[in-house]
């Protein structure tokens, strides 16, 4: 006998115990006093918990702490709570840190974003970041920000902002998020992704710019058998609303991996914006149907194009393989058929639900898969052809400067925006319980998110994110953010050395990989183009 093993019974059910002989005391005492019913009710209840705790088969933590033990799963299912409120510092990025939310939520709410006595980050850890500020300072008459986007065979460019809403589906987002979304991106002139869950009448309601984001289960333009459908894809690609159309190659949040949505959650209303069955499981394929080879996709970006009336057409991904990355700029070369954009997700992209493993270790981070984009369009002098565009964790005007340096001409952001509209990061967002409403599709839990005033944060966290990083700007002494390069980036490497982002992530000289000999004068690139250039074929997307 052990000290938590009585010689009757084990301490452990003692809880049971006392309530059972609170329900008998209490059913006595209830022919002596009326007002004992409530503790009989109360006991009771304790005592049924108990006994089903006891003959139940399926959690054994129940069967030896009946009662108390629901006390484990009440103290786990509140945790991230706990941490975040009370346990973790300013500064703890799971996935985002107080400091980051508490940004957001400034400028959503239009407040002061300033922070006083000083910075909170380790200066002196390896990885910290600055970017250099000029004795020249700038004087910037607008933080509106713009890009144009439209290559060669665009009929109808796009004037975006840098700073957009990248990719949510409407059914990950309840429809008041997506209202919300559309009614800030509206009111303040920046563009607002849709996802690949399609257009949804939420869209519409507001008019705001979208860019219609199709994947392999080319929802909204798609056959009975999952197949692309043309004549529903011209249908909804030239309404004047959609600004841009968006291949989905991969995504960061679970890149080389499908989806499914039970049908049970197919409600009518997401049934109808993604063109399948009500209650029949929708289900994303891991790869497209309409092209197997590079060759097909430049050329099934080219038939996107002329079915929208030439609207900019190109592709998000995040990369993976580089020889398929390579694939795809030779078949670039090769057809002579450009996208009118990319946009890099980074692996640290995270809004859509995935498997553990897909999520920490599948895909390459934004800072790498950019700087490939980008070093390679430069690389076959493509680079001024294409407009680039990232998102991965990007939340403050820092974020986007970094982005900036890398090669990316605008920036995305989803769960940025996501805070600005309530967000807590309950981290529940693929059950339904989402305690804001925003990815929820119960009408009562989403009722608490109120569309005009969650609009008028996601209007203010734009204005207040571009106001900020026009203030970087001028500090630089640029008068851009496209000016900003990575020399005006420093890094920290060890608590003894820094270095310039140019000399840790150097750019490929222009026209290097036409050259048969670039080998010799890339010594100081990565040897990714050393090791795969060369066996990247534009007719397939494996390595010769």
């Amino acid at each position: 006998m052990n000290s938590k093993t009585s010689g009757i019974f084990p301490i452990r059910y003692t809880p049971f115990v006392l309530c059972t002989t609170g329900a008998i005391a209490s059913l006595i005492g209830l022919g002596m006093h009326e007002n004992v019913w409530q503790f009989f009710i109360f006991f009771s209840f304790l005592s049924a918990v108990g006994v089903y705790d006891l003959i139940q088969t399926k959690m054994s933590i129940l069967r030896n702490y009946p009662i108390i033990g629901h006390l484990r799963f009440l103290l786990e299912y509140i945790r991230p709570e706990i941490r975040q409120y009370f346990i973790e510092g300013d500064n703890d990025q799971t996935p985002f840190s107080r400091e980051q939310r508490s940004l957001v939520y400034s400028r959503a709410k239009a407040v002061s974003d300033s922070i006083p006595f000083g910075t909170t980050l380790d200066v002196m850890a390896p990885g910290y970041q600055w970017i250099n500020q000029s004795l020249a300072p700038t004087k910037l008459p607008t933080h509106d920000f713009r890009v144009v986007i439209g290559g060669k065979d665009c009929k109808q460019i796009y004037n975006a902002s840098i700073f957009n809403i990248s990719a949510m589906s409407f059914g990950s987002l309840s429809a008041n998020a997506v209202m919300a979304l559309n009614l800030g991106a509206k009111k303040g002139r920046f563009a607002h992704d849709t996802g690949e869950g399609s257009i949804s009448r939420y869209h519409r309601i507001h008019g705001g710019d979208l860019i219609w984001e199709i994947g392999s289960g080319y929802f909204g333009c798609r056959n009975h058998d999952g197949s692309f459908n043309a004549e529903k894809y011209s249908e909804n690609a030239l309404d004047p609303q959609v600004k841009m159309i968006e291949i989905k190659l991969s995504q960061g949040a679970k890149p080389g991996h499908g989806g499914i949505l039970p049908g049970k959650k197919v409600t009518a209303e997401i049934a109808a914006a993604r063109g399948v069955p009500e209650g029949v499981a929708c289900i994303s394929p891991a790869s497209h149907s309409e092209f197997s080879s590079p060759l097909e996709l430049m050329h099934f970006v080219q038939r996107l194009r002329d079915l929208s009336g030439g609207k900019p057409v190109g592709f998000k991904l995040c990369i993976g393989h580089s020889w398929e990355w390579f694939a795809i700029v030779k078949a670039m070369l090769e057809t002579n058929i450009y996208p009118d954009f990319i946009v890099v997700d980074g692996s640290e992209g995270g809004t859509g639900a995935s498997p553990v493993e897909f999520t920490n270790h599948v895909g390459t981070p934004l800072q790498e898969g950019l700087r490939l984009v980008h070093n390679t369009l430069v690389g076959v002098n493509l680079r001024d052809q294409i407009k680039i565009g990232c998102s991965g964790k990007i939340i403050s005007s820092f974020d986007m400067a970094v982005a900036f340096a890398l090669g990316a001409d605008w920036c995305n952001s989803a769960r940025g925006f996501m805070f600005s509209i309530g967000c807590i990061q309950a981290q529940v967002c693929n059950t339904g319980f989402c305690p804001t409403g925003v990815t929820t599709q119960d009408p009562l839990r989403q009722k608490a998110l109120v569309v005009p005033n969650k609009a008028e944060r996601v209007f203010n966290f734009h204005h207040e994110t571009l106001r900020a990083l026009k203030e970087l700007v001028e500090a630089a002494g640029l008068r851009h953010p496209g000016e900003i390069d990575a020399p005006h980036i420093m890094r920290r490497v060890s608590a003894n050395e820094v270095r310039l982002l140019s000399f840790l992530l150097p750019e490929m000289p222009a026209g290097l990989l036409l050259k048969d000999y670039f080998l010799d004068e890339s010594h100081h690139l990565s040897r990714v183009y050393e090791l795969y250039w060369h066996k990247a074929q534009a007719n397939s997307f494996a390595a010769i």
